[in-house]
């Protein structure tokens, strides 16, 4: 698992915004601190050396116990 940063905001849209430090690639999988599975990268956007992630994440997932908690990409 890899740090992606911590989850700033949950939008109406069904997504998790978060601010990296690294761009990660589209389509890749977010996991939480238990490293379940919450969802995908749907976005990256913003500034080039800190770019913001949007990750739609499932509906199983309760998104508001997210907000500033810390996220990680799913390698393996």
């Amino acid at each position: 698992m890899r740090r992606l940063g911590k989850v700033l905001q949950v939008t109406k849209g069904g997504s998790l915004i978060v601010q990296t430090d690294k761009s990660p690639p589209i389509g890749a999988k977010v996991v939480d601190k238990k490293a379940l599975f919450i969802g995908k990268i749907q976005d990256v956007f913003g500034p080039v050396k800190q770019p913001y992630v949007a990750i739609r994440y499932k509906s199983s997932v309760e998104a508001k116990k997210l907000l500033g908690q810390m996220v990680y990409l799913y390698q393996k």
